[in-house]
């Protein structure tokens, strides 16, 4: 049974595909819901009937379990759990994580996994806390690659096997770690050791991590981020290429009483009604939910709705291109996302090679749109203008008579920049919605001159503007020649 993974849709590094593990097959970006076999808030044929076609759990608890072990060895873990969809296993990672020791060896949790019939296996990996030191980084990056190796050894070449992205908060580690996955032919690449970063509200570095590893890796790996499971960040995490994800928090959040929604979590004790439509809050009121005896699992039943259900509309926003509009929107749910945001956008170069061309729309959104990749796609293209000796740039309409003392006019829209009127009514210039102009889109449209002039030395440019952009076109464009209306 092998791994393969097809990529259909592309918006930014987003991208919708289909993953498929032996005859399973799986729509992407999609949701892992965690499983404990012991503690099942919501049992794993009830996330099937929710929409969850595959699910992950932990080979280490069904190791050391009394109860479960001896069922899954001979009836399998599918059986044992009743769910038919992608069942994949972590190997006790987690619990070295946080205990700092397992009593498995890398040989025998990989052996278990396959006599248990996980559909996806991973190595026991070392998960490097962002915060440890370099040379103790380096030497966990070792033994996890070596026991990489040594999984492709034992369960052979086809083996669907998940191969662990580390290398602590070091970018060049995780990229390197990427780039050895991918030499090693490994199509499933988990990214390991980030839920302290997200715990702690440090998204800025997530993104760092994340693009090193995205750097190193073929773009036609399946990258799965380990532990993220808020539904605030997914969009985020999808734009930088991630098609996975794994949650316990629809669980986790509901013993502590938090109710999850897109836009962050709330307690259900400070609520006076319910925001949300789902099954579960259109049949109880809030004060209903904190009385009743099975308020836990109906906390996570909503969870894991709401979790779900904006997998849905990630992947709908990247079949209609419209992934940086709904980024924008998550990413101002919190001052920390915001910041894991604007450090995307210092990607757009990187970002901007696989974004498409053509898309619905672009919405202007303030500062950040500036920098997003359709802005420098097309400014990376004025360059290629066809112009003549003498240039008008201008801010208002043209002239119904046209400017004859000029070889060539050209109209001009921020954040953009110059543009011919033939390009009037194609993507960009004509399907995006802008505000009133700000210094901060005219700036931006003024680094579209710029590019014009760099990419036709020689040729004399005026730009026409009214006095409200005069100062600005004089500041960033001193070399041009300046008419006010």
């Amino acid at each position: 049974m092998s791994i393969s993974f097809e990529i259909l849709e592309e918006d930014i590094f987003g991208r919708t595909g289909r993953l498929k593990v032996g005859e399973k097959v799986l729509k992407t970006p999609a949701l892992l819901p965690v499983v404990n076999p012991h503690l099942p808030l919501i049992t794993p044929p009830e996330m099937k009937s929710l929409g969850a076609d595959a699910l992950i759990t932990n080979a280490y608890i069904f190791y050391r379990s009394k109860e479960f072990c001896e069922p899954a060895l001979a009836r399998g873990l599918h059986d044992v759990l009743g769910f038919d969809g992608i069942i994949m296993t972590d190997s006790g990672s987690f619990q070295l994580s946080v205990y700092g020791d397992v009593e498995v060896s890398n040989s025998d949790t990989l052996l278990f996994q396959r006599s248990i019939g996980s559909d996806i296996i991973v190595p026991l990996d070392i998960p490097t806390h962002p915060d440890t030191p370099r040379d103790q980084t380096e030497k966990e990056l070792v033994i996890t690659m070596e026991r990489l190796r040594e999984a492709g050894e034992i369960l052979g070449p086809d083996a669907p096997l998940a191969a662990p992205i580390q290398g602590g908060s070091f970018p060049d580690l995780r990229e390197q770690a990427g780039r050895m996955a991918g030499e090693m032919g490994c199509t499933f690449t988990p990214i390991g050791a980030v839920v302290p970063l997200m715990e702690s509200y440090r998204y800025e570095e997530l993104v760092h991590v994340v693009m090193a590893a995205k750097k190193g890796l073929p773009s036609s790996a399946c990258v799965h981020l380990f532990g993220a499971g808020h539904p605030v960040m997914f969009a985020l995490a999808v734009a930088m290429g991630c098609d996975l994800f794994d949650s316990a928090a629809y669980a986790l959040y509901a013993k502590e009483g938090r109710y999850l929604t897109t836009h962050g979590s709330k307690k259900l004790a400070e609520l006076s009604e319910l925001p949300c439509s789902c099954e579960v809050c259109r049949r109880h009121s809030a004060d209903e939910m904190r009385k009743s005896p099975e308020k836990i699992r109906l906390l996570a039943r909503h969870n894991l709705i709401v979790t779900l259900t904006e997998i849905s509309r990630i992947r709908q926003a990247i079949s209609d291109g419209v992934l940086w509009e709904l980024v924008d929107e998550r990413c101002r749910s919190h001052p920390q996302l915001l910041r894991g945001y604007r450090a995307l956008l210092t990607y757009a170069e990187d970002l901007g090679k696989r974004d498409r061309v053509s898309k619905r729309r672009f919405f202007y959104r303030g500062d950040e749109s500036c920098r997003r990749t359709e802005v420098l796609r097309y400014q990376m293209m004025i360059p290629r203008f066809s112009v003549g000796p003498k240039v008008l740039v201008t801010f208002d309409r043209l002239p119904s008579g046209g400017v004859p003392e000029y070889d060539t006019v050209l109209l001009f829209k921020p954040p953009f920049g110059p543009y011919p009127v033939e390009l009037k009514e194609t993507f960009p210039i004509g399907q995006c919605e802008l505000p009133e102009w700000d210094d901060h889109m005219v700036i931006t449209g003024c680094r579209g001159i710029r590019a014009l002039i760099a990419g036709n030395p020689g040729v004399s440019v005026t730009v026409r503007c009214g006095p409200e952009w005069a100062a600005i076109v004089g500041r960033e464009l001193p070399e041009v020649r300046l008419e006010r209306n």
